[in-house]
Protein backbone atom coordinates (compact mmCIF):
# COMPACT_ATOMS: atom_id res chain seq x y z
CA UNK A 1 0.00 0.00 0.00
CA UNK A 2 1.34 3.42 -0.96
CA UNK A 3 0.38 4.97 2.39
CA UNK A 4 2.32 2.31 4.27
CA UNK A 5 5.38 2.75 2.07
CA UNK A 6 5.28 6.53 2.47
CA UNK A 7 5.73 6.10 6.22
CA UNK A 8 9.31 5.02 5.50
CA UNK A 9 10.07 8.76 5.41
CA UNK A 10 9.57 11.41 8.06
CA UNK A 11 6.57 13.55 7.20
CA UNK A 12 8.27 16.80 8.23
CA UNK A 13 11.94 16.37 7.30
CA UNK A 14 11.29 13.83 4.49
CA UNK A 15 14.32 11.90 5.72
CA UNK A 16 14.44 8.11 5.59
CA UNK A 17 13.47 6.67 8.97
CA UNK A 18 12.55 3.06 8.14
CA UNK A 19 15.13 1.27 5.99
CA UNK A 20 13.27 -2.05 6.05
CA UNK A 21 10.08 -0.49 4.74
CA UNK A 22 12.10 1.38 2.11
CA UNK A 23 13.58 -1.92 0.87
CA UNK A 24 10.15 -3.56 0.75
CA UNK A 25 8.74 -0.66 -1.26
CA UNK A 26 11.65 -0.82 -3.70
CA UNK A 27 11.10 -4.54 -4.21
CA UNK A 28 7.36 -4.03 -4.67
CA UNK A 29 7.93 -1.56 -7.52
CA UNK A 30 10.65 -3.56 -9.27
CA UNK A 31 10.02 -4.92 -12.74
CA UNK A 32 10.19 -8.54 -11.62
CA UNK A 33 7.35 -7.93 -9.15
CA UNK A 34 4.99 -5.76 -11.22
CA UNK A 35 3.90 -8.54 -13.58
CA UNK A 36 4.34 -6.50 -16.75
CA UNK A 37 7.04 -8.68 -18.34
CA UNK A 38 6.33 -11.39 -20.89
CA UNK A 39 8.31 -14.59 -20.21
CA UNK A 40 10.92 -15.35 -22.85
CA UNK A 41 9.62 -18.92 -23.15
CA UNK A 42 6.15 -17.62 -24.05
CA UNK A 43 7.56 -15.31 -26.73
CA UNK A 44 9.64 -18.08 -28.31
CA UNK A 45 6.65 -20.44 -28.24
CA UNK A 46 4.42 -17.85 -29.92
CA UNK A 47 7.03 -17.19 -32.61
CA UNK A 48 7.77 -20.85 -33.22
CA UNK A 49 7.00 -21.99 -36.75
CA UNK A 50 8.26 -24.75 -39.00
CA UNK A 51 11.85 -23.55 -38.90
CA UNK A 52 14.48 -25.85 -37.48
CA UNK A 53 16.38 -24.87 -34.38
CA UNK A 54 20.02 -23.93 -34.27
CA UNK A 55 22.63 -26.63 -34.56
CA UNK A 56 23.92 -26.02 -31.06
CA UNK A 57 27.07 -24.07 -31.86
CA UNK A 58 28.30 -22.38 -28.71
CA UNK A 59 29.85 -18.90 -28.85
CA UNK A 60 31.79 -19.35 -25.63
CA UNK A 61 34.94 -20.38 -27.46
CA UNK A 62 35.49 -16.87 -28.82
CA UNK A 63 33.68 -14.64 -26.28
CA UNK A 64 33.85 -14.18 -22.54
CA UNK A 65 31.19 -15.79 -20.36
CA UNK A 66 29.01 -12.67 -20.10
CA UNK A 67 29.06 -11.86 -23.80
CA UNK A 68 28.56 -15.50 -24.75
CA UNK A 69 25.47 -15.70 -22.56
CA UNK A 70 24.02 -12.50 -24.03
CA UNK A 71 24.73 -13.37 -27.66
CA UNK A 72 23.43 -16.91 -27.44
CA UNK A 73 20.11 -15.95 -25.83
CA UNK A 74 19.47 -12.85 -27.92
CA UNK A 75 20.47 -14.40 -31.26
CA UNK A 76 18.00 -17.24 -30.78
CA UNK A 77 15.23 -14.73 -30.13
CA UNK A 78 16.24 -12.53 -33.09
CA UNK A 79 16.28 -15.53 -35.42
CA UNK A 80 12.82 -16.57 -34.19
CA UNK A 81 11.45 -13.08 -34.82
CA UNK A 82 13.08 -12.92 -38.26
CA UNK A 83 11.58 -16.28 -39.24
CA UNK A 84 8.16 -15.26 -37.92
CA UNK A 85 8.25 -12.03 -39.94
CA UNK A 86 9.71 -13.72 -43.01
CA UNK A 87 12.77 -11.47 -43.18
CA UNK A 88 16.48 -12.16 -43.67
CA UNK A 89 17.98 -8.71 -43.08
CA UNK A 90 18.95 -7.46 -39.62
CA UNK A 91 20.28 -4.04 -38.63
CA UNK A 92 22.38 -4.12 -35.46
CA UNK A 93 22.44 -0.63 -33.95
CA UNK A 94 25.47 0.19 -31.81
CA UNK A 95 27.07 -3.06 -32.93
CA UNK A 96 30.41 -2.34 -31.25
CA UNK A 97 32.87 -5.17 -31.80
CA UNK A 98 30.30 -7.15 -33.75
CA UNK A 99 29.81 -10.12 -31.44
CA UNK A 100 26.05 -10.35 -31.99
CA UNK A 101 26.25 -9.46 -35.70
CA UNK A 102 28.88 -12.09 -36.46
CA UNK A 103 26.96 -14.79 -34.62
CA UNK A 104 23.66 -13.94 -36.31
CA UNK A 105 25.25 -14.10 -39.75
CA UNK A 106 27.28 -17.27 -39.23
CA UNK A 107 24.97 -19.27 -36.99
CA UNK A 108 21.62 -18.24 -38.48
CA UNK A 109 22.60 -17.16 -42.00
CA UNK A 110 21.02 -13.72 -41.56
CA UNK A 111 22.28 -10.74 -43.52
CA UNK A 112 23.41 -8.32 -40.84
CA UNK A 113 24.42 -4.67 -41.08
CA UNK A 114 26.25 -3.63 -37.93
CA UNK A 115 26.20 0.14 -37.47
CA UNK A 116 28.44 1.85 -34.91
CA UNK A 117 29.54 5.47 -34.57
CA UNK A 118 33.12 4.47 -33.75
CA UNK A 119 35.27 3.70 -36.78
CA UNK A 120 37.72 1.83 -34.57
CA UNK A 121 34.86 -0.42 -33.47
CA UNK A 122 33.66 -1.14 -37.01
CA UNK A 123 37.18 -1.63 -38.36
CA UNK A 124 37.97 -3.94 -35.47
CA UNK A 125 34.69 -5.80 -35.98
CA UNK A 126 35.46 -6.29 -39.67
CA UNK A 127 38.92 -7.71 -38.95
CA UNK A 128 37.61 -9.87 -36.12
CA UNK A 129 34.84 -11.22 -38.34
CA UNK A 130 37.36 -12.04 -41.08
CA UNK A 131 39.47 -14.05 -38.67
CA UNK A 132 36.44 -15.69 -37.09
CA UNK A 133 35.18 -16.95 -40.45
CA UNK A 134 38.43 -18.87 -40.90
CA UNK A 135 37.77 -20.82 -37.72
CA UNK A 136 33.99 -21.03 -37.97
CA UNK A 137 33.92 -24.44 -39.62
CA UNK A 138 35.77 -25.92 -36.68
CA UNK A 139 33.29 -24.37 -34.23
CA UNK A 140 30.46 -25.54 -36.45
CA UNK A 141 31.61 -29.16 -36.60
CA UNK A 142 32.05 -29.33 -32.83
CA UNK A 143 28.59 -27.91 -32.27
CA UNK A 144 27.02 -30.44 -34.62
CA UNK A 145 28.37 -33.59 -32.95
CA UNK A 146 24.95 -34.61 -31.69
CA UNK A 147 23.30 -33.98 -35.06
CA UNK A 148 26.05 -35.93 -36.78
CA UNK A 149 25.70 -38.97 -34.54
CA UNK A 150 21.95 -39.04 -35.14
CA UNK A 151 22.44 -38.80 -38.89
CA UNK A 152 25.00 -41.60 -38.91
CA UNK A 153 22.74 -43.88 -36.87
CA UNK A 154 19.93 -43.38 -39.37
CA UNK A 155 22.24 -43.93 -42.30
CA UNK A 156 23.52 -47.19 -40.79
CA UNK A 157 19.98 -48.43 -40.21
CA UNK A 158 18.70 -47.76 -43.73
CA UNK A 159 20.48 -48.69 -46.99
CA UNK A 160 20.35 -46.11 -49.74
CA UNK A 161 17.92 -47.17 -52.42
CA UNK A 162 18.38 -45.85 -55.93
CA UNK A 163 17.03 -46.83 -59.32
CA UNK A 164 20.62 -47.32 -60.42
CA UNK A 165 20.89 -49.99 -57.69
CA UNK A 166 23.32 -48.02 -55.55
CA UNK A 167 25.26 -50.17 -53.18
CA UNK A 168 24.59 -49.89 -49.48
CA UNK A 169 26.65 -47.09 -47.96
CA UNK A 170 29.85 -48.55 -46.70
CA UNK A 171 29.47 -48.94 -42.95
CA UNK A 172 33.15 -48.41 -42.29
CA UNK A 173 33.02 -45.13 -44.20
CA UNK A 174 30.13 -43.92 -42.07
CA UNK A 175 31.86 -44.98 -38.87
CA UNK A 176 34.89 -43.01 -39.96
CA UNK A 177 32.89 -39.91 -40.83
CA UNK A 178 34.97 -37.93 -38.36
CA UNK A 179 37.84 -38.18 -40.82
CA UNK A 180 35.68 -36.42 -43.40
CA UNK A 181 35.46 -33.41 -41.11
CA UNK A 182 39.20 -32.94 -41.40
CA UNK A 183 39.48 -33.37 -45.16
CA UNK A 184 39.45 -30.27 -47.29
CA UNK A 185 37.74 -31.75 -50.35
CA UNK A 186 35.84 -34.97 -51.12
CA UNK A 187 33.81 -36.00 -54.13
CA UNK A 188 30.45 -37.71 -54.17
CA UNK A 189 31.77 -40.94 -55.70
CA UNK A 190 34.04 -41.33 -52.67
CA UNK A 191 30.98 -41.22 -50.43
CA UNK A 192 28.52 -43.27 -52.52
CA UNK A 193 30.68 -45.26 -54.98
CA UNK A 194 27.99 -46.57 -57.32
CA UNK A 195 25.44 -43.78 -57.56
CA UNK A 196 26.79 -42.48 -60.85
CA UNK A 197 26.87 -38.79 -59.91
CA UNK A 198 29.19 -37.00 -62.31
CA UNK A 199 28.63 -33.43 -61.19
CA UNK A 200 27.82 -31.81 -57.88
CA UNK A 201 27.49 -28.14 -57.02
CA UNK A 202 29.42 -26.62 -54.16
CA UNK A 203 27.49 -27.33 -50.98
CA UNK A 204 26.39 -24.63 -48.55
CA UNK A 205 25.30 -25.37 -45.01
CA UNK A 206 21.97 -23.57 -45.36
CA UNK A 207 18.76 -25.46 -46.06
CA UNK A 208 17.97 -23.53 -49.25
CA UNK A 209 20.99 -24.99 -51.02
CA UNK A 210 20.08 -28.49 -49.88
CA UNK A 211 16.59 -27.95 -51.29
CA UNK A 212 18.06 -26.92 -54.65
CA UNK A 213 20.21 -30.04 -54.76
CA UNK A 214 17.32 -32.32 -53.92
CA UNK A 215 15.02 -30.66 -56.47
CA UNK A 216 17.62 -30.93 -59.22
CA UNK A 217 18.29 -34.60 -58.63
CA UNK A 218 14.69 -35.67 -58.05
CA UNK A 219 13.72 -34.49 -61.54
CA UNK A 220 16.05 -37.09 -63.02
CA UNK A 221 15.40 -39.82 -60.45
CA UNK A 222 18.92 -39.57 -59.07
CA UNK A 223 18.01 -38.35 -55.62
CA UNK A 224 20.36 -38.72 -52.69
CA UNK A 225 18.71 -40.25 -49.67
CA UNK A 226 17.98 -38.08 -46.65
CA UNK A 227 20.66 -39.96 -44.81
CA UNK A 228 23.33 -38.94 -47.32
CA UNK A 229 22.21 -35.31 -47.19
CA UNK A 230 22.43 -35.42 -43.42
CA UNK A 231 26.00 -36.67 -43.70
CA UNK A 232 26.87 -33.98 -46.22
CA UNK A 233 25.44 -31.36 -43.90
CA UNK A 234 28.03 -32.07 -41.23
CA UNK A 235 30.88 -31.58 -43.68
CA UNK A 236 32.55 -28.15 -43.70
CA UNK A 237 31.50 -25.55 -46.24
CA UNK A 238 33.30 -26.19 -49.57
CA UNK A 239 33.97 -29.81 -48.57
CA UNK A 240 32.36 -31.06 -51.79
CA UNK A 241 33.99 -29.78 -54.94
CA UNK A 242 32.80 -29.53 -58.52
CA UNK A 243 34.30 -32.11 -60.80
CA UNK A 244 33.88 -32.94 -64.48
CA UNK A 245 31.88 -35.76 -66.04
CA UNK A 246 35.10 -37.52 -67.01
CA UNK A 247 35.24 -38.84 -63.44
CA UNK A 248 31.88 -40.60 -63.81
CA UNK A 249 31.30 -44.30 -64.15
CA UNK A 250 27.79 -44.52 -65.60
CA UNK A 251 28.30 -43.12 -69.09
CA UNK A 252 27.15 -39.93 -70.73
CA UNK A 253 24.20 -37.93 -69.42
CA UNK A 254 21.39 -36.74 -71.63
CA UNK A 255 21.57 -33.10 -72.71
CA UNK A 256 18.51 -32.11 -70.65
CA UNK A 257 20.05 -33.51 -67.50
CA UNK A 258 23.34 -31.74 -68.19
CA UNK A 259 21.56 -28.41 -68.61
CA UNK A 260 19.51 -28.95 -65.46
CA UNK A 261 22.55 -29.80 -63.38
CA UNK A 262 24.50 -26.90 -64.83
CA UNK A 263 21.70 -24.52 -63.81
CA UNK A 264 21.70 -25.97 -60.29
CA UNK A 265 25.45 -25.50 -60.11
CA UNK A 266 25.27 -21.89 -61.32
CA UNK A 267 22.51 -21.03 -58.86
CA UNK A 268 24.49 -22.51 -56.01
CA UNK A 269 27.63 -20.63 -57.01
CA UNK A 270 25.68 -17.38 -57.31
CA UNK A 271 24.21 -17.88 -53.87
CA UNK A 272 27.63 -18.67 -52.46
CA UNK A 273 29.03 -15.49 -53.94
CA UNK A 274 26.23 -13.29 -52.62
CA UNK A 275 26.34 -14.88 -49.18
CA UNK A 276 30.10 -15.14 -48.81
CA UNK A 277 29.94 -12.22 -46.41
CA UNK A 278 26.66 -11.85 -44.53
CA UNK A 279 27.93 -9.31 -42.00
CA UNK A 280 28.73 -5.74 -42.99
CA UNK A 281 30.16 -3.38 -40.33
CA UNK A 282 29.31 0.26 -41.09
CA UNK A 283 30.38 3.48 -39.39
CA UNK A 284 27.62 6.02 -38.84
CA UNK A 285 26.11 8.06 -36.03
CA UNK A 286 22.47 7.10 -35.54
CA UNK A 287 19.91 9.70 -34.47
CA UNK A 288 16.12 9.76 -34.49
CA UNK A 289 16.27 11.47 -37.91
CA UNK A 290 18.66 8.97 -39.50
CA UNK A 291 17.67 7.80 -42.99
CA UNK A 292 18.72 4.17 -43.18
CA UNK A 293 18.50 4.22 -46.99
CA UNK A 294 21.45 6.62 -46.99
CA UNK A 295 23.53 4.08 -45.08
CA UNK A 296 22.24 0.77 -46.46
CA UNK A 297 21.75 0.85 -50.23
CA UNK A 298 19.91 -2.48 -50.45
CA UNK A 299 17.57 -1.88 -47.52
CA UNK A 300 14.64 -4.28 -47.54
CA UNK A 301 12.09 -5.56 -45.04
CA UNK A 302 14.18 -6.06 -41.92
CA UNK A 303 14.33 -5.88 -38.14
CA UNK A 304 16.42 -3.71 -35.83
CA UNK A 305 18.34 -5.06 -32.88
CA UNK A 306 20.53 -3.52 -30.23
CA UNK A 307 22.51 -5.32 -27.54
CA UNK A 308 23.25 -2.78 -24.80
CA UNK A 309 22.69 0.31 -26.90
CA UNK A 310 24.01 3.25 -24.96
CA UNK A 311 21.98 6.17 -23.62
CA UNK A 312 19.76 7.90 -26.19
CA UNK A 313 20.62 5.32 -28.86
CA UNK A 314 18.14 2.86 -27.34
CA UNK A 315 15.37 5.46 -27.49
CA UNK A 316 16.28 6.48 -31.04
CA UNK A 317 16.24 2.84 -32.13
CA UNK A 318 12.58 2.64 -31.10
CA UNK A 319 11.77 5.94 -32.83
CA UNK A 320 13.34 4.78 -36.11
CA UNK A 321 11.46 1.49 -35.84
CA UNK A 322 8.08 3.20 -35.51
CA UNK A 323 8.83 5.65 -38.34
CA UNK A 324 10.14 3.27 -41.03
CA UNK A 325 7.59 0.90 -42.62
CA UNK A 326 10.30 -1.51 -43.85
CA UNK A 327 11.40 -2.24 -40.28
CA UNK A 328 9.04 -5.00 -39.20
CA UNK A 329 10.35 -5.71 -35.71
CA UNK A 330 12.70 -4.44 -33.02
CA UNK A 331 14.56 -6.08 -30.14
CA UNK A 332 16.47 -3.57 -28.04
CA UNK A 333 18.39 -3.98 -24.78
CA UNK A 334 19.50 -0.59 -23.50
CA UNK A 335 22.20 0.44 -21.03
CA UNK A 336 24.06 3.50 -19.72
CA UNK A 337 20.96 5.20 -18.35
CA UNK A 338 23.16 7.95 -16.88
CA UNK A 339 23.87 9.14 -20.44
CA UNK A 340 20.19 9.66 -21.30
CA UNK A 341 19.19 13.19 -22.18
CA UNK A 342 16.13 14.43 -20.26
CA UNK A 343 13.64 16.92 -21.58
CA UNK A 344 12.72 18.40 -18.20
CA UNK A 345 16.11 18.23 -16.47
CA UNK A 346 17.38 21.60 -17.71
CA UNK A 347 14.52 23.92 -18.49
CA UNK A 348 16.75 26.44 -20.27
CA UNK A 349 17.75 23.94 -22.97
CA UNK A 350 16.24 23.78 -26.46
CA UNK A 351 12.75 22.28 -26.45
CA UNK A 352 12.95 21.22 -30.11
CA UNK A 353 15.57 18.58 -29.32
CA UNK A 354 14.73 14.88 -29.42
CA UNK A 355 15.21 13.58 -25.89
CA UNK A 356 16.01 10.16 -24.54
CA UNK A 357 13.55 10.54 -21.65
CA UNK A 358 10.63 10.71 -21.44
CA UNK A 359 9.48 9.10 -24.67
CA UNK A 360 5.80 8.47 -23.99
CA UNK A 361 3.21 11.22 -24.06
CA UNK A 362 1.91 10.22 -20.63
CA UNK A 363 5.15 11.16 -18.84
CA UNK A 364 5.70 14.17 -21.08
CA UNK A 365 2.34 15.58 -20.02
CA UNK A 366 3.42 15.21 -16.39
CA UNK A 367 6.80 16.83 -17.05
CA UNK A 368 8.56 13.88 -15.44
CA UNK A 369 12.26 14.11 -14.64
CA UNK A 370 14.62 11.55 -13.08
CA UNK A 371 17.84 13.57 -12.80
CA UNK A 372 21.41 12.40 -13.32
CA UNK A 373 21.87 11.00 -9.80
CA UNK A 374 18.81 8.77 -10.14
CA UNK A 375 19.88 7.63 -13.60
CA UNK A 376 23.34 6.82 -12.26
CA UNK A 377 21.67 4.70 -9.59
CA UNK A 378 19.67 2.85 -12.25
CA UNK A 379 22.96 1.54 -13.65
CA UNK A 380 23.81 -0.31 -10.43
CA UNK A 381 23.46 -4.10 -10.23
CA UNK A 382 21.32 -5.24 -7.29
CA UNK A 383 21.49 -8.93 -8.20
CA UNK A 384 25.29 -8.90 -8.25
CA UNK A 385 25.44 -7.23 -4.86
CA UNK A 386 22.93 -9.77 -3.55
CA UNK A 387 25.27 -12.66 -4.42
CA UNK A 388 28.27 -11.02 -2.80
CA UNK A 389 29.79 -8.94 -5.60
CA UNK A 390 30.12 -5.82 -3.47
CA UNK A 391 30.36 -2.25 -4.70
CA UNK A 392 33.83 -0.73 -5.23
CA UNK A 393 33.68 1.24 -1.99
CA UNK A 394 37.22 2.64 -2.14
CA UNK A 395 36.86 4.11 -5.63
CA UNK A 396 33.50 5.61 -4.68
CA UNK A 397 35.09 7.12 -1.58
CA UNK A 398 37.92 8.61 -3.66
CA UNK A 399 35.37 10.19 -5.99
CA UNK A 400 33.29 11.59 -3.14
CA UNK A 401 36.30 13.26 -1.47
CA UNK A 402 37.44 14.59 -4.86
CA UNK A 403 34.04 16.25 -5.23
CA UNK A 404 34.55 18.07 -1.93
CA UNK A 405 38.00 19.23 -3.08
CA UNK A 406 36.88 20.65 -6.42
CA UNK A 407 33.96 22.45 -4.79
CA UNK A 408 35.88 23.91 -1.84
CA UNK A 409 39.26 24.60 -3.49
CA UNK A 410 38.21 25.41 -7.06
CA UNK A 411 34.62 26.56 -6.57
CA UNK A 412 33.36 24.22 -9.30
CA UNK A 413 29.89 22.80 -8.70
CA UNK A 414 29.01 21.74 -12.25
CA UNK A 415 31.10 20.47 -15.14
CA UNK A 416 30.54 18.66 -18.42
CA UNK A 417 33.85 16.83 -18.02
CA UNK A 418 34.18 13.41 -16.44
CA UNK A 419 36.84 11.72 -14.36
CA UNK A 420 36.19 8.34 -15.96
CA UNK A 421 38.18 5.26 -14.93
CA UNK A 422 40.97 7.17 -13.23
CA UNK A 423 40.91 5.05 -10.08
CA UNK A 424 42.21 1.89 -11.78
CA UNK A 425 45.19 3.81 -13.17
CA UNK A 426 46.12 5.52 -9.90
CA UNK A 427 48.73 4.35 -7.40
CA UNK A 428 47.41 6.37 -4.45
CA UNK A 429 44.79 8.92 -3.44
CA UNK A 430 47.20 11.75 -4.22
CA UNK A 431 47.86 10.32 -7.67
CA UNK A 432 44.10 9.88 -8.20
CA UNK A 433 43.34 13.50 -7.31
CA UNK A 434 46.07 14.91 -9.56
CA UNK A 435 45.07 12.74 -12.52
CA UNK A 436 41.43 13.72 -12.03
CA UNK A 437 42.17 17.44 -11.80
CA UNK A 438 44.08 17.26 -15.08
CA UNK A 439 41.10 15.55 -16.72
CA UNK A 440 38.85 18.28 -15.39
CA UNK A 441 41.33 20.89 -16.68
CA UNK A 442 41.91 22.28 -13.20
CA UNK A 443 45.33 23.51 -12.04
CA UNK A 444 46.66 20.96 -9.53
CA UNK A 445 49.84 22.95 -8.80
CA UNK A 446 47.96 25.10 -6.29
CA UNK A 447 47.15 21.99 -4.25
CA UNK A 448 50.08 20.48 -2.25
CA UNK A 449 50.15 16.78 -1.36
CA UNK A 450 49.65 17.60 2.30
CA UNK A 451 46.39 19.38 1.55
CA UNK A 452 45.12 16.41 -0.47
CA UNK A 453 45.93 14.03 2.39
CA UNK A 454 44.24 16.33 4.89
CA UNK A 455 40.98 15.86 2.99
CA UNK A 456 41.50 12.10 2.93
CA UNK A 457 42.09 11.94 6.69
CA UNK A 458 39.14 14.22 7.38
CA UNK A 459 36.62 11.95 5.67
CA UNK A 460 38.04 8.41 5.88
CA UNK A 461 36.10 7.63 9.07
CA UNK A 462 32.89 8.24 7.12
CA UNK A 463 33.58 5.57 4.53
CA UNK A 464 31.05 3.25 6.17
CA UNK A 465 28.39 5.96 5.79
CA UNK A 466 29.18 6.18 2.10
CA UNK A 467 28.90 2.41 1.78
CA UNK A 468 25.50 2.41 3.49
CA UNK A 469 24.29 5.25 1.27
CA UNK A 470 25.37 3.41 -1.88
CA UNK A 471 23.62 0.26 -0.71
CA UNK A 472 20.39 2.26 -0.48
CA UNK A 473 21.00 3.43 -4.05
CA UNK A 474 21.47 -0.19 -5.13
CA UNK A 475 18.15 -1.16 -3.53
CA UNK A 476 16.40 1.69 -5.35
CA UNK A 477 18.08 0.98 -8.72
CA UNK A 478 15.43 -1.44 -10.09
CA UNK A 479 12.65 1.09 -9.45
CA UNK A 480 14.38 3.75 -11.53
CA UNK A 481 15.10 1.25 -14.29
CA UNK A 482 11.40 0.31 -14.26
CA UNK A 483 10.43 3.90 -14.95
CA UNK A 484 12.79 4.17 -17.94
CA UNK A 485 11.76 0.83 -19.44
CA UNK A 486 8.03 1.36 -18.93
CA UNK A 487 8.37 4.76 -20.57
CA UNK A 488 9.74 3.03 -23.68
CA UNK A 489 7.05 0.36 -23.61
CA UNK A 490 4.34 2.96 -23.14
CA UNK A 491 5.71 4.87 -26.15
CA UNK A 492 5.30 1.75 -28.28
CA UNK A 493 1.79 1.16 -26.92
CA UNK A 494 0.87 4.69 -28.03
CA UNK A 495 1.76 3.93 -31.67
CA UNK A 496 -0.99 2.74 -34.01
CA UNK A 497 1.19 0.61 -36.30
CA UNK A 498 2.45 -1.79 -33.60
CA UNK A 499 0.79 -5.23 -33.48
CA UNK A 500 2.50 -6.34 -30.26
CA UNK A 501 5.05 -4.93 -27.85
CA UNK A 502 6.42 -6.09 -24.53
CA UNK A 503 9.25 -6.25 -22.03
CA UNK A 504 11.13 -9.54 -21.86
CA UNK A 505 13.80 -10.60 -19.40
CA UNK A 506 16.48 -12.12 -21.62
CA UNK A 507 19.56 -12.57 -19.47
CA UNK A 508 20.66 -13.80 -16.08
CA UNK A 509 20.96 -10.48 -14.18
CA UNK A 510 24.03 -11.69 -12.28
CA UNK A 511 25.86 -12.29 -15.55
CA UNK A 512 24.32 -9.31 -17.34
CA UNK A 513 22.59 -6.73 -15.10
CA UNK A 514 20.92 -4.85 -17.98
CA UNK A 515 18.85 -7.88 -18.87
CA UNK A 516 15.51 -6.54 -20.16
CA UNK A 517 14.64 -6.26 -23.85
CA UNK A 518 12.02 -4.01 -25.39
CA UNK A 519 10.45 -6.01 -28.22
CA UNK A 520 7.83 -4.99 -30.77
CA UNK A 521 6.36 -6.34 -34.01
CA UNK A 522 4.32 -4.49 -36.61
Amino acid sequence: DEDIFSSAFCENSEKLINVHLFALAAKYYSLSNLGVCTPLEDVLEALKGDSEGASGIKPDEFMNNKKSHEVQVMSELVDSIANYCGIKQVIDIGSGKGYLSSFLSMQYNLKVYGIDSSSSNTNGAHERNRKLKKHWRAYQSRGKEYLKSQSLEKANDKPVEHELNCKTINEDLLNNANSLQNQGQVIIQDLVPSCGFTEMATLETNTETEADLVTGTQSHETKLSEEVLAILNVLPVDAVEDFSSSHGNCGELCEEEKVQRKMTSLKTKARKSSESNLYFPLTSCITAETELNDIITDLEDCMMVGLHTCGDLAANTLRIFTAKPEIKAVCSVGCCYHLLSEQFENQEECHDQVWGFPMCQYLKDKGWCCGRNARMSACLALERVAVGQMLPTESLFYRAVLQVIIEEIYGVTKSDRHVGKTFSKSSSFIDYVRRSLKKLELDDSKLPDSCIMDYYEKYKHRMNELEAFNMLKVVLAPCIEVLILLDRLCYLKEQENIAWSGLVKLFDPVKSPRCYAVIALK
